[in-house]
């Protein structure tokens, strides 16, 4: 099943006639915003489902270019994101040590919303293509066989970066934590309709150009190690989204104008725009690109505000 919020956050089933719209089933889970709500149903979905289901079926369908869609998951209680958990194309000789961070939900947005760039002095903003678990039911020290059992669905996330800031070291939380750093969607799909999970291919397009482009395959620390890793010391909870990590070779700027589209196999196209009121610039080169001339840093910022002074 892919569930879905759209216009006024009504909460709706994408089927192949169109969006239906399953509101009503859903009138008796307690909740205070759409994100309780949705979290509700994650935590108690075989409850639902058959309502679901029949709602789906008989309901009016609708196009979905007709309506605005919104984040599917508005309001989790953690985003987990797993880094440098990619073995590069195999280019890497040994798995890298596991480790991740923790990004705000307060970043989440939704398709054809902006990512916007804010006034500090990044030397590059990039956007990472991740396919995202969508934790189901309670999960604290889940041993790695049992991980699927724990897990409700998936979607796509970019996991927003504003890299180089200052001070160095360990700056995470204000590089990755920015409001609008982590569109998701368009919908959340349940984890019955991926086959495998660890064999999906990922594509990002900037401007319709193809930049990243890998398969879930290349993962180093695979998703069951992953789900065992992070539940081993933190207890997660329905709603709760996991970011899996990226192939960094393909990465590249992102900058004002940008229409950025991700696709995640199976999950539908996540399409948004990125906004910098100071208009900087940079190089369209790829991680990948720069190495390949013998460079280890991303492409230098070319104009604008902070731009290095022999650029």
């Amino acid at each position: 099943m892919k569930l879905l919020h759209f216009n006024d956050y009504q909460v709706g089933v994408l089927t192949a006639r169109g969006i239906v719209e399953v509101t009503d089933v859903l009138a008796d889970i307690p909740h205070v915003g759409p994100g309780d709500r949705m979290n509700g149903l994650i935590a108690d979905f075989a409850q639902y489902r058959q309502r679901l289901e029949a709602a789906a079926a008989a309901g009016a369908a609708f196009a979905p270019e007709s309506v605005r869609i919104r984040p599917p998951v508005p309001k989790p209680g953690n985003i987990a994101c797993m880094a440098v958990n990619y073995m590069e194309d195999g280019t890497l000789a040994a798995p890298p040590p596991r480790n991740g961070f923790h990004k705000a939900a307060s970043a989440i947005i939704g398709p054809g919303d902006a990512m916007v760039l804010p006034d500090v002095p990044a030397t590059i903003f990039e956007g990472e293509a991740e396919l995202a678990i969508v934790i189901g039911k309670r999960a604290s020290h889940v041993p790695a066989a049992k991980a699927f059992d724990y897990i409700f669905g998936y979607m796509n996330f970019i996991d927003g970066s504003a890299r180089g800031l200052p001070p160095a070291g360990n700056v995470f939380f204000q590089m990755k934590s920015r409001d609008t750093f982590a569109p998701i969607g368009p919908y959340l799909v349940t984890a019955d309709e991926i086959q495998d999970p660890q064999d999906l291919d990922v594509k990002l397009w900037v401007n319709d150009d193809l930049k990243q482009d890998f398969n879930t395959s290349d993962m180093a620390h695979k998703i069951p190690q992953v789900v065992e890793w992070i539940s081993s010391f933190q207890t997660l909870e329905p709603g709760d989204i996991i970011a899996t990590g990226t192939n960094h070779r393909g990465l590249s700027s992102f900058q004002d104008g940008d229409i950025v589209q991700l696709e995640v196999e199976g999950l539908g196209r996540l399409a948004f725009g990125v906004r910098d009121d100071l208009k900087r610039t940079w190089s369209r080169e790829t991680r990948l690109d720069r190495k390949n001339q013998g460079f280890d840093t991303p492409t230098p910022q070319l104009t604008g505000k902070y731009a290095p002074k022999s650029a």
